[in-house]
């Protein structure tokens, strides 16, 4: 009786041990965007304009995808950004004039060259969006665009943009390419205002 007693408790270990070095479930990496878009012709004597740090809500930032659902919010499983959210985006944002502005330069954040033009971009909502649980779910981006005059920081103009991509169905793989389509949108729709508001007093 004590030796089953005892064999039992070392099985009872055993299992225990192997659940604890099971290996967790996998999580696949995404990116979004395009960081080495090829640069346009360049301007002859374009405004020079600086890209201030980019804001974005703590819950979308980092590396993980945010869903919402009515009032209720959670991370999607099993998938991850390969860099923190507002790294990806601020690199695709910064490709995105380098290939397609067309009167303006954008000074990088890492950049020191002297300007009287700030853009300041203030992402409010990078969220997956349900109707209900289990729907094929809707990108949301909304981003609110500054230009403000330099050193002054007044403002000079001001647009706030969304941007609305469903995607195809509720797979990880149909949502990340829904945020890689709505970031291009959004994207070529800044740069194209940029390069219409930049000139003005």
């Amino acid at each position: 009786m004590i030796r089953n007693l005892m064999l039992a408790a070392v099985a009872v270990v055993s299992l225990s041990g192997c659940a604890l070095l099971s290996s967790p479930d996998p999580i696949q990496l995404y990116r979004f965007g395009d960081p080495t878009g090829s640069a346009t012709t360049a301007v002859a004597d374009p405004v020079q304009v600086k890209l201030r740090a980019i804001e974005m809500p703590q819950a979308s930032q980092g590396d993980r995808l945010l869903g919402v659902t009515g009032s209720e919010a959670a991370y999607i499983g099993g998938a991850r950004w390969v860099s923190p959210a507002l790294m990806l985006y601020s690199d695709a944002l910064e490709a995105s004039f380098a290939s397609q502005a067309r009167t303006v330069r954008l000074i990088g954040r890492r950049e020191l060259t002297q300007t009287t033009r700030l853009l300041d971009v203030d992402v409010r909502a990078f969220e997956t969006r349900y109707d209900y649980e289990g729907a094929a779910p809707t990108v949301v981006i909304t981003a609110r665009a500054r230009m403000l005059r330099f050193p002054e920081r007044t403002v000079a103009a001001e647009q706030t943009f969304t941007v609305s991509q469903p995607a195809g169905e509720n797979r990880v793989s149909a949502i990340v390419e829904a945020y890689d389509v709505a970031t291009r949108d959004l994207n070529t729709q800044i740069v194209s205002w940029t390069d219409a508001n930049a000139g003005g007093n």
